[in-house]
């Protein structure tokens, strides 16, 4: 209840107040600054803008543009044509050009006169000679290298593989043979012992040994009849 007292004699008025106010100002603004502004300060701050820029013209801009155009731009021009451009030419034409072809001259009479004969002359008394010695040096150490390399590399290995690698090969082999010869019979006569000699072998047998009889009594026919020598 003071709460509400409070607010209705003290918020309520200053609300009421501050309303008042605010709608006093936004009818000044609407009715009284805004017509002003449109109608008397809008078009005084630009004419205002507008003689302020024609001064600053008049003073910093219109007189250094009409110095250039009609006194300094004629006058660089002139010196130019008349003075820079002359100097330039004859500089050009009776100094540098002068100068270059003298420097092409000299350069040209160096390489021709000196740089080449000298270089003719290191080529074939200096570096064509240590080209040769060194070829020659690197061919004898070529050669020395190869023979070193056969003494001390190749000949004990010739000597490894001939007498040592050589027979260990042949009695690998001739062992290799005896095994593999042993293990067929073996198992040639396993198998004769498991399943009998087969018909086939026994006829390949029979006709081996009739063959080896006929060879026989043939080399005993030719031997008892050939001509004593």
């Amino acid at each position: 209840m003071p709460v509400k007292i409070v607010a209705v004699l003290v918020v309520l008025p200053v609300r009421v107040v501050w309303e008042l106010l605010a709608g006093a100002a936004r009818a000044v603004g609407r009715y009284v600054l805004g017509p002003l502004y449109t109608y008397v300060l809008g078009p005084l701050l630009r004419g205002l803008g507008r003689v302020v820029s024609f001064l600053l013209k008049l003073v910093f801009v219109w007189p250094w543009t009409a110095l250039w155009r009609y006194l300094l731009g004629p006058l660089v021009r002139a010196l130019y044509a008349y003075l820079i451009a002359p100097l330039a030419s004859a500089l050009y034409r009776y100094l540098l050009r002068p100068l270059g072809l003298a420097a092409w001259w000299a350069a040209d009479l160096l390489w021709r006169y000196v740089l080449v004969p000298v270089s003719r002359w290191a080529y074939r008394y200096v570096l064509r000679p240590v080209g040769v010695v060194l070829a020659w040096a690197w061919g004898v150490a070529g050669r020395v290298l190869c023979r070193a390399g056969w003494v001390f590399i190749g000949w004990p290995l010739s000597q490894v593989y001939r007498y040592v690698l050589t027979p260990v090969g042949h009695v690998v082999r001739a062992v290799w043979r005896t095994a593999r010869d042993a293990v067929r019979e073996t198992g040639a006569e396993v198998r004769r012992m498991l399943f009998g000699t087969p018909a086939g072998e026994r006829a390949r047998s029979r006709a081996r040994t009739l063959s080896s009889t006929t060879a026989a009594a043939d080399a005993a026919t030719a031997a008892e009849f050939s001509p004593p020598r």
